[in-house]
């Protein structure tokens, strides 16, 4: 498997993980309905680490899996090993902390081309 899917798994297992990892007890947890547009679209595009971060755990795990299966589907990856995911998910992790007003989409972006 090539980096784009290694990092595509990785996404889903860092996104799944960054509610728990980025909540603070100040922050009130938030279900991404609320970033919904009238039509009950949420902009996936748009979404914030503080954003995600501040969501219940399976919000931030259905984005998990929306993410993995988008750039898996742009890398078209039909496969993954897992033990190299720790890696990936750790540096999304890591950044999203440090940046949490920067989008979802920049943070994977970032960390994906840290990683090549």
């Amino acid at each position: 498997m090539g980096s784009r899917g290694r990092f595509a798994l990785a996404v889903a297992a860092a996104l799944s993980a960054s509610a728990v990892a980025l909540t603070t007890p100040t922050f009130a947890q938030t279900p991404l309905s609320a970033y919904a547009d009238s039509k009950g679209y949420v902009d996936v595009q748009k979404l914030t680490c503080a954003q995600l971060a501040g969501t219940f755990q399976e919000d931030a795990n259905l984005l998990a899996a929306w993410y993995s299966g988008w750039y898996n589907g742009l890398a078209k990856v039909h496969r993954a090993k897992i033990s190299r995911v720790k890696d990936d998910l750790h540096e999304v992790i890591v950044y999203c902390k440090a940046n949490q007003n920067v989008t979802i989409i920049k943070a994977i972006d970032t960390v994906f081309k840290r990683s090549k």
